[in-house]
Parts: structure tokens; C-alpha cells; sequence
């Protein structure tokens, strides 16, 4: 009976419970081959000792690094392309050994090579320096006696001086010419009809509209976050430095000229100056000497401002002595030698003109740090032309 009663119970269990399914799996290989176990090498002695370590070299030294292997290259790359010219037997020499300067009887300076005079690179004729400027000489000299070869010679960009100068002195016999009635000598490349006056007026102009100085950060918005406004600002840092200029300006050379500023309104398109203005200023750059519009027009073209190389010449221009002495018999020192003292520490120069043309520049960098090789190449490349604007414009009898 007992057998009975437990045959039902277990029949009764198996339909109360559903019957599990046994799934089983197979492992598959992704390859064919077949597994090899690793087959480690015993060690049988120690292996060589670790190399001391070496102190971390500074961000200065990687720098210094790095440009020493730029230059070799440059220099490789230099050499290998002198070696392909042709026919670079005769220009990878340099014929002169000694460079002077020698005093003509009129007073000019002329630059000589050995016995052979720097010549005019349009006339062909000895390029002559007037006798007020013996630095402007100098310097020519010194520029010609850092050449090592007479292929160097052909690139304009190592010597500027002399070009700067070539272009001042073509611009004086054309004046001479035009003053004598006379034709000017006859140049060895063909020439438009316009002389070099009309080409540097025309060009320098334009930076009326677009000056560095007349050009203004906007004002902030009224509803700007105050907090997070830098002070001063920009615009601040801008109007303070342009204003002293301008009033100079318009007070000594261009009486009763008004300088509206380019972008105080927003726009991106600078607005245009009075046609008076612009007809004021072309008639007293047609009145400037011939080496001081020169000068003057390295100046504008290195700081993008026409302010600033008027401001240049009127400060170290020969021609403007008068106006530098009047504004010193106007001086509140109650002496001559503290007056000559006060004047002299307080020169418009080329500091002060590279301050004013990159103002933008340093508050940004300022801010965000400096591009290596790229701002501090330009900060000292500024200085550098501002330099020759100086030396061309200026002299003794400043």
C-alpha cells in the first residue's frame, strides 16, 4: 500500500513540475592552428645594469637647442643653393676687402668698397650721402662689411640701408632735376611717368583712413558683466596714447586739422577723413625734403600709421629744428640747460613709437601669452626699421 501512495506522490511531483531543459555548448576557435603553450627561457645571469638617470634640460636650454639645429639647416640649405647657382664661382666671393667712407669735396659721403664706390643701383652712379648725415654713412658701411659675398649683395633684404637710401637719393636729383628744368639722369631699368613724390603720396594717404592710432577698440556694451572687464582697457590704453600724439600733430604742423577716429563707431569699414584734411596733409608731404619723405615713409609702412611718422620727423627731421625750439622755449623750466634736459628725456623715439603701433599687440599677448618666434621677432623687427627711419631722416643739424 505504502508503495502504492508513494508511486502517486511521485507521479504527482513530476506533473507539478515543468521538465528543465539541459542546453549544452560548444566551444569554437576563431583559428585552425592549434594552441602551442609558451616555452619561457630559464635565467641563467642578471642583465645589464639601468643607465643613471639624467637631469631634465630647462625650457631655455631646448630652446637654444632647437634654434642652433634651425640655423645649421638654413646654413646647409643656403650653401646647397649658392653651389647651384649659376655662375656662382664669381659671386660666392667677396672682391672688397676693406669697406670706408670717404668725404667728396662737397661734403657728401660716399661708401667705398677697396677703391670702388657703392653705386646707385638705377643710375649706376656713386651713391652719395649727404654731409649732414655721417651716421646714415656709417651704418651703410657697416652693413656692407657684414656681406661675405656679392651674391649677398643682390638681396635687398640685407642691405636695407643702402636701398632706403638709393630710393632718397634718386627722389633728390629728380627734385633737382625738376627745379633746374633739367632731365635727370638717365636711369638703367625704364620708369613709369609718375615721379617717386607722386608714388610715396599716393601710397601714404590711404593710412589716414586705416591709421594705427585712429583705429579704437569698441566700448563695451551697456549691459556687460563689469566684473570680468580688464582694467584699463584697451580702448582706455588707446585713446590715452593717441591723444597726446594727435594734439602735437595738429597743433605744430597741421594747425586746424581734425582727425576723426577710424572704428570708434563698430564697423569693421574705416571711415573716410575730411576731404580738407586730406588735401592739408598731401600739401605738406609735397613740401618735405627728399630724405626726410623717405625716411618718412619707412616709418609709416613699419607701425601702419602716418601719425606716428609724422610725429617721428617732426621730433628727428632736420628740417623741423625750428619747430623742436620753439616747443622748448615754451617749457615751464625756469633754465636752459634744464630745459635742453627736460627735452631730451622726453624725445619721441623709437620706443615710444613701437609701444604706440603695437599697443593692441602687447595687451593681447598680455592677456594670452606670446607665439614664439612670431611676436618677439616682430617686436624687435618694428624697432629695427623705425631705427633706419631715423637715421635716413635725421642728422647734425637736427
Amino acid at each position: 500500500m505504502s508503495c502504492i501512495l508513494s508511486g502517486q506522490c511521485c507521479k504527482a511531483q513530476l506533473t507539478a513540475r515543468p521538465l528543465q531543459r539541459v542546453t549544452t555548448f560548444t566551444r569554437r576557435h576563431l583559428h585552425a592552428s592549434s594552441a602551442v603553450a609558451a616555452n619561457p627561457a630559464s635565467i641563467t645571469r642578471p642583465g645589464p645594469p639601468p643607465t643613471a638617470p639624467l637631469p631634465a634640460a630647462s625650457q631655455y636650454g631646448q630652446r637654444v637647442d632647437r634654434r642652433r639645429r634651425q640655423a645649421e639647416l638654413i646654413k646647409r640649405g643656403q650653401e646647397k643653393r649658392t653651389e647651384a647657382a649659376k655662375p656662382a664661382s664669381a659671386l660666392k666671393k667677396r672682391f672688397w676687402k676693406d669697406v670706408h667712407v670717404q668725404t667728396e669735396q662737397d661734403g657728401a659721403y660716399i661708401v667705398h668698397l677697396d677703391s670702388r664706390p657703392v653705386r646707385n643701383a638705377m643710375t649706376k652712379s656713386p651713391l652719395q650721402i649727404p654731409s649732414s648725415k655721417p651716421q646714415l654713412a656709417t651704418a651703410i658701411a657697416l652693413e656692407w662689411d657684414l656681406l661675405t659675398s656679392a651674391q649677398q649683395a643682390l638681396r635687398p633684404h640685407l642691405t636695407p640701408l643702402t636701398s632706403i637710401a638709393s630710393r632718397a637719393y634718386d627722389l633728390a636729383l629728380q627734385d633737382a632735376a625738376a627745379a633746374t628744368s633739367k632731365p635727370p639722369p638717365e636711369p638703367s631699368a625704364p620708369q613709369s611717368s609718375t615721379t617717386i613724390r607722386d608714388d610715396i603720396i599716393k601710397t601714404l594717404l590711404p593710412y589716414l583712413d586705416t591709421d594705427t592710432l585712429l583705429c579704437w577698440a569698441p566700448p563695451p556694451p551697456r549691459d556687460a558683466d563689469t566684473t570680468l572687464q580688464v582694467v584699463p582697457s584697451l580702448r582706455e590704453l588707446q585713446i590715452a596714447t593717441a591723444e597726446p600724439i594727435i594734439s602735437y600733430l595738429t597743433s605744430t604742423i597741421w594747425p586746424g586739422v581734425h582727425l576723426d577716429p577710424g572704428l570708434d563707431s563698430g564697423s569693421i569699414i574705416p571711415a573716410q577723413q575730411p576731404p580738407e584734411t586730406r588735401d592739408i596733409v598731401r600739401g605738406w608731404l609735397a613740401g618735405l625734403d627728399a630724405w626726410e619723405l623717405v625716411g618718412l615713409e619707412r616709418a609709416v609702412l613699419a607701425g601702419k600709421s602716418l601719425c606716428l611718422g609724422a610725429r617721428l620727423l617732426c621730433e628727428w627731421g632736420e628740417s623741423f629744428a625750428d619747430v623742436r625750439k620753439k616747443a622748448l622755449n615754451g617749457s615751464s623750466s625756469s633754465t636752459a640747460g634744464a630745459k635742453e634736459e627736460e627735452m631730451e628725456m622726453k624725445r619721441f623715439g623709437i620706443e615710444e613709437a613701437a609701444t604706440a603701433c603695437s599697443l593692441e599687440v602687447a595687451w593681447q599677448t598680455g592677456r594670452w601669452g606670446e607665439v614664439e618666434d612670431t611676436h618677439d621677432v616682430e617686436k624687435e623687427d618694428v624697432r629695427r626699421q623705425f631705427g633706419s627711419a631715423i637715421l635716413v631722416m635725421g642728422g647734425t643739424n637736427m
